[in-house]
């Protein structure tokens, strides 16, 4: 069993909000072999926590005007463990005294059919999946949960694996794919995982779950929902199609779809990719220039009466109908009409070009986020009786 050497981090480097957060306990995990000694650091700990699990000031405060019957709105309980992936998903506080474990599992593989894996990334290795007939329809490629998630869907398309171009450009991990169930222009991830590997830190088995099992939901999955998780994401498999078919139902890639009805010979996966990371660039800031977890709260989704009630009150409503019946509200056009597009409160803002990305341009902390958050929640309440909810994952001080 590899050991763990527990160490102090500051963890504003690490988040793509840079809040400032002191890791009392910081762990690279960056090898299987450690995975035992996380499982019994876990149980320690496990034990020492309070059956309710809730905390501090952070938990308290920032949290307090939140529509709490809403899961997706609390914080999360105190865990024996928090798992951090590429940071750009997350709201921190400003201490975490609990172990935080930064996974950097690496490598990228191709699965054949007889199991076996070639087209090794990296140096990082595991034991192959098992037999799959899909192999002979699709691509299945393992990718470890370390790798970053651009570069995954860049390596992939130059591979030749098709299926992830939609999805360029989005910060973060591979392994934090699922955990949100991350999504852009017309394609979620659900639509292309297989199956995720997880280290349970009780059983201390790597396991298999399958994309059902997963429970995946509009940002949202069986992993985000848990407030208190004994899984860990090592790797995910991802099957793509062989016969590949181009997703340009976006409003952004008309250029593409307009071309691809006159010659659909003509598109490639190659030209997707570039339209996707140029439309991004365009309109989303760059977290690496201005700090930012990317949309910050959910498109809201409601009722087809509550929609129509509110097309007749306002007339240029962003409404989408969903397959259920139900209709999908772009919450950035809810903020911008309550004019919070480029408005700041005190260090942080909404993005002057995109109201749905929350901005620390100022070198806020936490509750300055969630200042701001809750406000922005309020008036949209107030104005069109609907309650956004906050996208990224906000863990509680410990």
């Amino acid at each position: 069993m590899s050991s763990l050497t527990p160490h102090f981090r500051d963890l504003q480097t690490l988040n793509t909000l840079t809040l400032p957060c002191q890791a009392q306990e910081f762990i690279l995990l960056n090898d299987l072999a450690q995975l035992p000694a996380l499982s019994a650091l876990y149980k320690k700990n496990q034990k020492s926590i309070n059956t309710h699990g809730f905390t501090d000031q952070f938990s308290r405060n920032n949290f307090s005007e939140l529509d709490t019957t809403n899961p997706l709105n609390k914080p999360h309980k105190v865990c024996a463990l928090h798992i951090l992936g590429g940071g750009s998903n997350l709201v921190l506080p400003r201490v975490l005294r609990q172990p935080v474990v930064h996974v950097q599992l690496k490598g990228i593989r191709l699965l054949k059919c007889n199991g076996d894996a070639v087209g090794d990334a990296s140096a990082a290795s595991a034991s192959a999946s098992d037999n799959n007939e899909r192999s002979k329809t699709h691509n299945r490629i393992r990718v470890a949960a370390g790798e970053n998630w651009h570069d995954c869907v860049t390596f992939a398309l130059n591979q030749g694996w098709y299926g992830l171009e939609n999805l360029a450009l989005i910060p973060g991990s591979v392994g934090a794919a699922p955990v949100q169930n991350i999504g852009a222009y017309g394609v979620e991830v659900a639509q292309l995982v297989e199956s995720v590997e997880v280290w349970n830190l009780k059983t201390e088995q790597i396991e298999t779950l399958s994309a059902q099992a997963c429970n995946f939901a509009y940002r949202n999955s069986r992993f985000k929902r848990a407030t208190e998780s004994n899984e860990i994401i090592v790797a995910v498999i991802f099957a793509l199609p062989k016969t590949w078919q181009p997703v340009l139902n976006y409003p952004d890639l008309k250029p593409l779809a307009e071309r691809h009805l006159k010659h659909p010979e003509s598109i490639t996966a190659h030209d997707v990719y570039q339209l996707v990371c140029e439309v991004r660039q365009r309109k989303l800031p760059d977290p690496g220039v201005m700090p930012n977890v990317g949309s910050f709260f959910q498109n809201p989704i409601v009722p087809r009466e509550h929609a129509e009630a509110l097309k007749k009150e306002f007339p240029h409503l962003m409404s989408y109908p969903q397959a259920d019946g139900s209709h999908k509200l772009a919450a950035g056009w809810l903020i911008d009409q309550c004019g919070w597009k480029g408005k700041r409160l005190g260090p942080v803002g909404m993005h002057a070009s995109q109201a749905l990305v929350l901005v620390n341009p100022g070198g806020g902390d936490c509750d300055d986020v969630m200042a701001l958050a809750n406000v922005v929640r309020q008036d949209v309440q107030a104005r069109f009786r609907v309650m956004l909810q906050i996208e990224p994952i906000c863990w509680a001080e410990t």
